[in-house]
């Protein structure tokens, strides 16, 4: 399989202003407009404790959400690949950031808690084993510099 380079591209729209610009701390939103060709707008905005807005996604969700979806696109390329049949998955991601005291901080971790679920009994050793699999294929948990833990649960369809 060819090796490839892939590009990515979005624009970033700070749409905050409350009529002073940056004048002060308190004198702003944090309101941020992600925009990528051909998809929907995403609001944003930074998360609660440092005055964002609760009800748009900050960069700590989309972190967190980026290396869940980044696990489950792997693993179901995964289950594929050795003949698991997956009829449903749900994550329940976690992530810890702690900040440093000097106005910056860093992710300590993220858990993924997939629950899945297999059409046969049969299929659940590989299932169980596919998610070590998923973990070397995500490019993102590949690219993050603090451990992203998985803990799968494996069920049978009823």
């Amino acid at each position: 399989m060819p090796l490839g380079e892939h590009h990515y591209a979005l624009t970033t729209t700070w749409t905050g202003n409350a009529g002073t610009g940056t004048s002060g701390y308190r004198d702003y939103r944090r309101d941020v407009t992600l925009q990528v060709e051909g998809k929907p707008d995403l609001l944003a905005s930074s998360d609660k404790p440092f005055r964002g807005d609760t009800s748009r996604w900050n960069p700590e969700d989309l972190l967190v959400a980026s290396l869940s979806e980044c696990h489950l696109l792997s693993y179901l390329h995964a289950c594929v690949t050795v003949g698991v049949v997956v009829t449903s998955y749900r994550d329940e991601a976690t992530g810890v950031m702690r900040e440093d005291g000097r106005g910056g901080g860093a992710f300590a971790e993220v858990v993924l808690r997939p629950q899945v679920t297999v059409a046969d009994s049969s299929m659940v050793e590989a299932a169980e084993q596919a998610h070590h699999q998923a973990h070397e294929w995500c490019f993102i948990a590949n690219s993050v510099n603090f451990p992203v833990r998985v803990e799968p649960v494996v069920t049978v369809a009823d």
